[in-house]
Order: C-alpha cells, then structure tokens, then sequence
C-alpha cells in the first residue's frame, strides 16, 4: 500500500518531468525566435524593445522559467499536494541568519570566476546576448530576464524538487535533484556542466539547512551577474555597462 511520502514523491517526480520538458521546448529564447513572438511582444510593446533587438528573448526567458519553475510547482504544492509552500522553502523569515554562510559561498567562487572568465569558452558564452557588448539599458533589461530565469531555477529545483523529495528519501534528495539539475547545463562549458555538479549538490545541501531556496537566488543571481561583468572586462567593453 502506498504512503502519503511516497504518493506526494511520486507527484513531484512526474511534475518535474513534464516541467522540464515543457520547458526545454517552450520556455527557453530560441522558441521566443522560432515561434514568431518577438514579433508579437513588439507589437504589445509599441515598439519599445525594438532598440534591443533580441532582448524579449531573455525576457520571455525569465517570465516562462517563473512561471513553469515558480509558479506551477507552488499551486501544485498548495492545491494537489495540499502543503504548506514554507514547506518546500518557499520562505524568508528566518533565512537571514543564514546569509553570511551564502557570502562565504561567493567569497570562495570569486577567484574561480575570475579564473574561468579568461578561458575561450566563457569568452565565446557570456553573456548570452549577443549585444551587451553595447551596454545601456539592454544589458540590463537582459540581466533583469536572466535573474528572473534564476530565480525559477533555485525555486524547482532547491525548492520543489529537493523539499518535495526529502520526507522520502531524506539526504538523496539533493542528489536525485543534482541530476536532471547537471543535465541542464549540457549545452554549457565542459567546465561549468562538470561543476554545476558540485553547486547542485551545495546548494541543495544549503537550502535544507536554511529551509529556504531564497537566498539561493541571491547567490546564483550574484555569481551570473559577475561572471557576465568580467567577461565583458576582460572584453574591454565594461565601461559600457555603467
């Protein structure tokens, strides 16, 4: 007969599945191009994106990843699983004792990040849009869309599936998050996918121990948002930005 831990893990596990598929097809910016709606959100928009050209892509980047990441696993929490969504970390009291272990965190990834940054590969990646090279407010619309994307990166997969898994598997469940959390990363740098293994397996460790994915957000946002900064550094572009 079967539990209610291992019925709600069950929920959990299809739900990411479907999520991660819906998303991989859907959600990311080659879609926004190939589905004809950057022609649509422009013409919503009066126009007002045309000075970026390519910026609704990151856009709708962060809107879907908020609402396939964030959003859906929240209702599926509140109304399928009937869960408090502090319960799957969807909290902030009580996180900010918990901040200076996440700066420690970003303290000790700094000189990685400033390592990697020189390489070829992370050259020829960050930023993804193509044009913030040019800085202004496109470079930061497009920041803006990949923090958003962020955000619902930490709340599925520190918060949805970690929680969701933990009463049944206990201390596995950041390892079972760890896989499909590394898959995502395939497309990336050898050297990024190998450590998203490492960061996967942290930062679920850290989130169960804050109960919370939120100051997650703060560090992977951070993280990006530099990696971003030094490359274009590194460019000779970064007096654009400010």
């Amino acid at each position: 007969m079967w539990k209610q831990q291992d019925r709600d893990a069950l929920i959990v596990l299809l739900t990411s599945t479907v999520l991660l598929l819906v998303f991989f097809y859907w959600g990311r910016p080659g879609f926004y191009f190939s589905s004809g709606l950057s022609g649509y959100v422009s013409d919503f928009a009066s126009g007002s994106l045309e000075d970026f050209p390519g910026v609704g892509a990151y856009l709708w980047w962060g809107f879907t990843s908020m609402v396939l990441r964030f959003g859906v696993p929240l209702a599926i929490v509140i109304w399928v699983l009937r869960k408090s969504p502090g319960d799957f970390g969807f909290r902030i009291r009580g996180t900010a004792k918990h901040l200076p272990m996440y700066g420690a965190m970003y303290l000790v990834m700094l000189p990685v990040l400033i390592w990697v940054s020189g390489f070829e590969s992370f050259l020829n990646y960050y930023p993804f849009y193509s044009r913030a090279v040019e800085g202004g407010a496109g470079f930061w619309l497009y920041e803006m869309g990949y923090g958003l994307q962020f955000a619902g990166v930490e709340a599925f997969f520190r918060g949805f599936m970690t929680f969701g898994l933990l009463p049944r598997f206990g201390a596995l469940s950041v390892v079972m998050m760890t896989v499909p959390y590394t898959m995502i990363h395939f497309s990336k740098p050898m050297p990024e996918a190998t450590a998203a293994i490492v960061a996967g397996l942290v930062l679920g460790t850290m989130a169960v121990k804050s109960r919370s994915f939120v100051p997650g957000i703060l560090l992977h946002v951070s993280v990006a948002i530099t990696m971003d900064l030094l490359v274009l550094s590194r460019l000779g572009v970064i007096g654009n930005i400010f």
